[in-house]
């Protein structure tokens, strides 16, 4: 029996998590410097294989408390 999948948009479903270049567009920075902040530990991100990844609800907490400094 054939189930259809949900298809969600980036913006529609919490939890959602980015690629390295899924996040350097969403961040404005070249995905060269955003490789090197995660790896820095200076960017949440978790690495999942080979592949670095993050929750997008954990970059906007992220970005939240560097503007209230």
């Amino acid at each position: 029996m054939f189930q259809a999948k949900e298809v969600y948009l980036m913006n529609e479903k919490p939890g959602d998590v980015l690629t390295i270049e899924e996040l350097s567009v969403y961040l404005k920075i070249p995905k060269s410097t955003l490789y090197k902040l995660v790896r820095e530990g200076k960017v949440p991100a978790q690495k999942v294989g080979r592949h670095w990844r993050s929750r997008k609800e954990t970059i906007d907490r992220w970005l939240d408390a560097k503007g209230e400094r």
